[in-house]
């Protein structure tokens, strides 16, 4: 079986739903506790280093965790959800539609590792970021309609077929 076809898996579709949301409240929770504004949505590489020389080590050392932990979870959970929900709501040709968020995990965790060595100083690679942020940020985007709209087309389908 395809790794498509076991992301479509009912119970993991709800499992990969939930850590999605999950982790999608824990970023501003967390962030908020350190006072961190997140350099994940900055891609202009003057405005990402200006961002990270305003942070206090700690808010480096912190950034950096959150970085190495929760946004490594959150590509794995939502890039879970968009290729399973591609595989249980398209019948014509899922991997097609599921491709883009296979591009889209390893993406992000590159993004991640740009930051990890800026928000460390051990390496200054943040120009990647005028190239990586926009194409994750597009393919989230892409992943959340392309979701929402087989997500609705399966249950409008389903609510005929109970009618009938």
């Amino acid at each position: 079986m395809s790794l498509g076809r076991r992301l479509s898996d009912k119970k993991i579709l709800w499992t990969s739903f939930v850590a999605t949301i999950l982790i999608t409240v824990a970023f501003p929770v967390i962030g908020s506790m350190w006072g961190i504004t997140f350099i994940d949505p900055i891609s202009d590489p003057s405005a990402v280093r200006q961002a990270i020389s305003t942070m206090s080590p700690d808010q480096h050392r912190a950034h950096a965790w959150i970085t190495g932990t929760l946004d490594v979870a959150y590509p794995l959970a939502y890039c879970s959800l968009f290729i399973g929900s591609a595989y249980k709501f398209y019948n014509r040709f899922p991997c097609l539609v599921a491709l883009p968020f296979y591009v889209l995990a390893p993406t992000d965790l590159l993004e991640g590792v740009v930051q990890i060595l800026a928000l460390t100083s051990t390496a200054d690679w943040i120009d990647a970021k005028t190239f990586l942020t926009p194409l994750k940020t597009n393919l989230f985007l892409l992943g959340i309609l392309t979701t929402a709209v087989g997500c609705m087309v399966w249950l409008t389908a389903r609510a005929r077929t109970d009618l009938h």
